[in-house]
């Protein structure tokens, strides 16, 4: 049955979401950093809700009685979810509640309520809601679901029960009007109201939904205040871009961004202290059921604590971890042509533990370099003042030809890169937005240069981003190659996404959604002909998420022809391992720490020949059919054996990786003998370190005559 041989995807999502909850009750960890883990828990929920369950209810309102994979209808996933998620939520609360709050105000970190502020305080609070509140928020009337606010996506309201005050003494209570009012937050950036503290005291705060309550009666002088709750709505934005129908593709993006701020509310979260008239009446306003409705004990929001853990670990650094900066490769002198470094040797770093630098030093050179005459790249997520961009711009402006493809349908990124798009077109960059009916989520960038024997590409690819600031956040891989046959794929690919036609044959890369899957399929087929031939044969893979049907299907008839199969995946696996005649001989680990694990990279034993990938691709059905990926082999041995080391790690680390159970639960990996004695990270940056450290020791043991003037 399907049910046995898949997990659904958002319930094991879920998980994955709880992995990282865990990590915010994890006592080991620095308590600022916990803090942070427990926001990211809740900015994931966020957007679970914006993209899978908005999809879901669609899927649901339209009758759909499709199944997914593990059998479920949308109506009984969205049930499921439902149930996992008030789990969740409560599993959250009491991390903040129980373990965070107490362990903060320990450390000099305290949120006051305002009735618990002293009485100098008190007065400074009144000052506040005077002069910085009621002057910005504005309440609004509500008698019906017709005048009911359009209120921002992920943002807090206040809603107001009200009564009249009587007209005349003899009036009767219960002829007395009650009413409902809104008090929008919108985009105020005043969340946190700081106190003066003490010399002993860090951090001192109020928030701003509390200090409203308190003295929300003064927006209302002439009536009675009987209830006053903070709540706070999610909308759906898993909204089609209907690009068949596109004019102008960037117009239509713009009217998609404005069209999520109008759709329909998927989730309601409330103060637990709400009475059930105040939120019925938000749930009638905002046409939800019960099930939308999430009723939290806590601080609406807990993803705003992001900023401020960010702010206080500046302040006090023995909150945080301790900083691991990256560092410089070996590989890459600072004083030597990025382009003489390259055409030495391919060139593979591991972020975030090696400096994404010579990344960026690629193409700054190459916009200022008289012998580059074009430059060719993927942007799908940028930074706000993006080097990258800003070099791209500098090139064009230098008279090179400057080919970039912005991705638009970069989800939640789509207004940043019309902004790049539009400064990009302005500089004399030729512009693509993509392909119609895909996102092109492949990092490749093409440098092309003239030198003394013709002409030379030099290439990135890439599993993260072209971003140097989640370049020092996220695992990811670059690879730096002047490789021939690797240039002409690359070229070859990358004209046939801005020509808008099928590529010829590639010699070494695979795309999606072309050849990708086909690629990987046939790489696992071989481990089972080896298998079959009684040699060694094992698939080692490390990617974010594994839900690909056939994919999956490819790995379970390795699983049964023997081959030991070793999966690394961070967040959703739908595959069950470990279920015997099906997967037995298949391992899944994640592994969740301090940094964001993102890259995508697989090693096949093929008869010992070991064949290692790096991939921009999930292997999602998304990611393979629906988006442009690439899959890229790594063939010069240190770069290769460098990848095989890295990968093996993740698998002995039995601090932070977690083992993927039959029943979808996930445990501490056993100890082994092969046990690594710190996390997987930890040892990844030592051994960077080392291996800098090493190389600089080199350097200086070395001779280096001066050389005659004549001789240069």
């Amino acid at each position: 049955m399907a049910e046995s041989r898949f997990f659904n995807r958002e319930l094991s999502w879920l998980e994955f979401n709880q992995r990282v909850l865990d990590e915010a009750r994890d006592q080991t960890i620095p308590l600022l950093e916990r803090l942070k883990f427990l926001a990211i828990t809740a900015s994931n929920l966020d957007e679970f809700f914006m993209v899978r369950v908005g999809g879901l209810q669609i899927l649901s309102s339209s009758g759909s009685q499709s199944r997914d994979p593990a059998g479920m209808t949308p109506e009984e996933q969205l049930t499921a979810i439902s149930t996992r998620t008030r789990q969740f939520v409560r599993n959250q609360y009491d991390c903040y509640l129980t373990d965070l709050e107490p362990a903060l105000d320990a450390a000099g970190i305290r949120r006051f309520s305002p009735v618990d502020v002293p009485v100098t305080h008190g007065r400074l609070l009144e000052h506040v809601f005077r002069d910085e509140i009621v002057s910005v928020l504005a309440p609004m009337a509500v008698s019906s679901r017709a005048d009911f606010p359009l209120l921002l996506n992920r943002t807090i309201s206040m809603c107001v029960r009200l009564e009249r005050k009587p007209l005349t003494p003899s009036e009767d209570a219960g002829e007395r009007e009650t009413r409902c009012a809104i008090i929008p937050f919108g985009r105020v950036p005043l969340r946190f109201i700081t106190l003066p503290s003490p010399a002993e005291r860090v951090y001192s705060f109020v928030l701003l939904e509390e200090l409203i309550e308190h003295f929300v009666s003064q927006f209302f002088p002439e009536e009675t205040v009987l209830e006053c709750a903070a709540f706070r709505i999610t909308r759906n934005a898993d909204m089609a871009l209907r690009e068949d129908l596109a004019f102008d593709l960037l117009t239509e993006m713009e009217e998609l961004l404005v069209a999520r701020t109008e759709s329909d509310c998927v989730r309601l979260e409330v103060s637990d202290r709400a009475s059930e008239e105040l939120v019925g009446f938000l749930q009638s306003a905002l046409d939800l059921g019960d099930r939308d409705v999430y009723r939290v004990a806590g601080p609406l929001d807990l993803s705003a604590f992001m900023p401020v853990a960010q702010q206080l670990a500046e302040t006090v650094p023995a909150l945080r971890y301790e900083p691991w900066p990256p560092r410089p490769s070996p590989l890459v002198d600072p004083q030597d042509s990025i382009f003489d470094t390259i055409s030495r040797r391919n060139v593979l770093l591991l972020h975030p533990y090696e400096s994404f630098d010579p990344v960026i030093r690629l193409i700054e050179e190459a916009a200022v370099d008289p012998d580059v005459i074009a430059i060719k790249q993927t942007l799908y997520r940028t930074s706000r003042k993006s080097p990258i961009v800003a070099a791209l711009t500098r090139a064009a402006e230098k008279g090179k030809h400057v080919t970039v493809i912005v991705e638009l349908k970069a989800r939640f990124d789509e207004e940043r890169n019309i902004e790049w798009a539009r400064a990009l077109e302005q500089a004399g960059v030729q512009v693509f937005f993509g392909v119609k009916g895909l996102k092109t989520h492949a990092k490749i960038c093409i440098v092309v240069r003239r030198e003394p024997h013709g002409i030379q590409r030099y290439i990135h690819f890439g599993t993260g981003n072209y971003n140097e600031a989640t370049a020092r956040l996220y695992s990811d891989v670059s690879l730096l190659t002047c490789d021939e046959e690797l240039g002409a794929d690359a070229v070859a690919f990358f004209n046939s996404v801005t020509g808008y036609s099928l590529p010829g044959p590639l010699s070494r890369l695979a795309a999606a959604p072309l050849t990708l899957r086909e690629r990987v399929i046939e790489m696992i087929d071989a481990e089972i002909q080896y298998k079959r031939q009684r040699q060694r044969a094992f698939i080692t893979v490390k990617v974010n998420s594994l839900v690909d049907p056939a994919l999956i299907e490819a790995l379970y008839r390795a699983s049964q022809a023997g081959v030991r199969v070793r999966l690394n995946i961070r967040g959703i696996c739908c595959l069950r391992p470990g279920v015997p005649g099906l997967s037995e001989n298949i391992e899944v680990v994640s592994v969740v720490d301090r940094f964001l694990e993102h890259a995508r990279v697989m090693h096949f034993r093929h008869g010992g020949d070991n064949r290692v990938f790096i991939s921009s691709a999930d292997w999602m059905p998304r990611n393979l059919d629906r988006r442009v990926e690439l899959l890229v082999p790594v063939d010069d041995d240190p770069s290769r054996q460098r990848l095989i080391e890295s990968l093996e790690c993740y698998f002995h680390d039995r601090t932070k990786g977690r083992q993927l159970q039959p029943d979808g639960t996930s445990t501490l990996l056993p100890r082994r003998t092969t046990t690594l004695k710190v996390p997987a990270q930890e040892w990844l940056y030592r051994e960077t370190c080392e291996r800098v450290d090493a190389a600089q020791r080199s350097r200086q043991t070395m001779f280096e005559p001066h050389r005659a003037p004549g001789n240069e």
